[in-house]
């Protein structure tokens, strides 16, 4: 299978995994996140060399703070309208400043731990998620300030999200996290940009 067909099949696959879990109910979203977590502690120990308790953090602690961000008092007031607006401004990002920084991307961010991040698509990046942002709150009709304080740090925090996964990835020498999902590697790989961004959105929402 084409290299970049396999990874837009099994990438929408994982994104229809992680729609269903996260909205089909409490129970679904319990278990999908717990999975994930899992997954990713034993992704990040199973690369380092030196076993310390930072990385292990940086994996885990999002996973346990997700569920703060959801209305968990019963079944029936199962509300994860923010996960999902986290979630699609991260993969709105992610695809904008790949498709952009791909094309245009000159300036590199940090070529040592990331040579394909450039500064050209972080901003290509930024603006999408912007535009989507706004449109999903006119749709919405949440135009509450936290919704609007996200969409203007998330960009950053799923960049630095993905510099850390990717300097201890270069720190191990390896290229992915895993192999579970072919063409994008392990669950750290795939959600390494929500890994900053959950403590900080868990955060403002507790500001909020």
């Amino acid at each position: 299978m084409n290299e970049l067909v396999k990874r837009s099949v099994y990438g929408f696959i994982f994104i229809v995994i992680v729609l269903f879990g996260t909205t089909y109910s409490q129970t679904s979203f319990f278990l999908l996140y717990f999975i994930f977590g899992c997954i990713s502690i034993y992704e990040m120990w199973n690369i380092l060399e030196k076993k310390t308790i930072l990385p292990l953090i940086f994996v885990s602690l999002p996973f346990l703070l997700i569920n703060s961000l959801i209305d968990n008092k019963s079944e029936s007031e199962f509300d994860p309208s923010l996960v999902l607006y986290v979630l699609i401004l991260t993969w709105t990002f992610d695809s904008f400043a790949y498709l952009i920084g791909s094309r245009y991307g000159k300036n590199k961010i940090l070529p040592k731990i990331s040579p394909k991040k450039s500064w050209e698509g972080f901003v290509g990046g930024y603006i999408f998620t912007l535009i989507i942002s706004f449109i999903l709150m006119n749709y919405k009709t949440i135009f509450f300030q936290e919704y609007i304080i996200i969409a203007f740090i998330l960009p950053i925090t799923a960049t630095i999200g993905d510099l850390i996964a990717s300097y201890y990835k270069r720190k191990s020498n390896i290229k992915d996290y895993g192999k579970i999902i072919p063409g994008h590697g392990g669950i750290v790989d795939r959600l390494d940009a929500i890994l900053i961004t959950i403590p900080v959105v868990a955060i403002i929402n507790m500001i909020g």
